[in-house]
């Protein structure tokens, strides 16, 4: 069975990557390499043995997209493919409404054209907006997002659901939490190009010296300590559950939507000392006023994957802290 992976040499989708031909799956991955490196469809291949086929095209490109579907035959999509940084987002949403809508519905046209109607969507927390309760369920209404990095991700939910009410599409919708960590090779992990927007890419950044400090964003939240506490995941937890929900949609159809995500949060604080604990290092930071679009708190509760999707997370906290900072000291981070 061929999955298309739309994104794939990215941080998720390199994991997805591994994790899919690790279970037997043919791999195509469509990407830019705007936010990644050719390079990674080779550390791919060392991790799992096996060679994914590798298109460098942008995915709103209608006719480059349509003429992949000719030659690779999808069976199955996993798409990632999109901008993510929520900061960027607020100051340059025209950006983010257009590539990242413009890619979903073209890679839509083409499944429709091509006959493929399995589809597994890396959505996000932020759709929930700011809940009066937790933890997140899946069956709370979406509310307004605080930025449009969110609002994107909530409006392609409301477009792959409405297409898969026309009876052809099968659609997984995952919403993720904080995917951090690194691959245990230490040849693939998180490594953005410019200053990091999430948390724990740039404690690992302070920690081999490539920045001074960290700032931590607010110290001012209605939380145990001030700042703002979220579910963290290691990324190869995550990519485990996209492994799951493909198997799930090949026997379903319609539209279900999980949580992927720990269950439990921890404070920017709290990380900060178990990265510090767990690798025996200091780690400099200094308070910044909060960034336009974060929540005080976020995490999730997972256990309809759990129970539908036979998937749960294994790995831990010291697991994501330990494994960031090895890939780091490895020059993959």
């Amino acid at each position: 069975m061929n999955v298309l992976l739309t994104g794939g040499t990215g941080y998720i989708g390199s994991h997805i990557a591994v994790e899919l031909l690790n279970s037997g799956y043919d791999v195509t991955i469509a990407d830019d390499f705007s936010n990644s490196s050719p390079e990674v469809a080779g550390y791919i291949t060392k991790i799992s043995g096996k060679s994914p086929i590798v298109y460098e095209l942008d995915a709103t490109d209608n006719a480059s997209v349509d003429a992949m579907f000719r030659e690779c035959l999808p069976n199955a999509v996993i798409h990632l493919a999109g901008f993510k940084a929520v900061g960027e987002s607020v100051f340059a949403p025209l950006k983010y409404y257009r590539n990242n809508l413009d890619c979903t519905l073209t890679l839509l046209e083409a499944m429709e054209r091509h006959g493929v109607w399995r589809l597994i969507f890396s959505s996000s927390a932020t759709v929930y907006g700011n809940q009066e309760r937790l933890p997140y369920t899946e069956d709370m209404q979406t509310r307004e997002c605080s930025n449009p990095y969110g609002s994107t991700k909530q409006i392609i939910e409301r477009i792959i659901t409405d297409t898969s009410a026309n009876g052809w599409l099968s659609s997984v919708i995952l919403r993720y939490f904080n995917p951090v960590g690194a691959h245990k090779s230490g040849l693939i992990g998180e490594s953005p190009r410019n200053e990091p927007n999430n948390l724990m890419p740039y404690i690992t950044q302070v920690a081999i010296g490539k920045l001074p400090k960290l700032k931590v964003y607010g110290n001012d939240y209605p939380t145990s300590d001030g700042t703002g506490i979220r579910d963290y995941i290691h990324v190869v937890d995550l990519a485990k559950g996209h492994v799951k929900a493909l198997e799930y949609s090949l026997t379903r159809s319609g539209v279900e939507i999980f949580n992927l995500g720990t269950g439990h949060g921890y404070s920017v604080l709290e990380l900060i000392d178990i990265y510090e604990r767990v690798n025996n290092i200091k780690i400099p930071f200094v308070i910044a006023p909060r960034r336009p679009g974060d929540l005080p708190e976020s995490y999730a509760d997972a256990t309809k994957a759990e129970k539908m999707l036979g998937w749960k997370t294994e790995l831990t906290i010291e697991d994501m802290c330990r494994d960031s900072y090895a890939a780091a000291r490895l020059g993959t981070s």
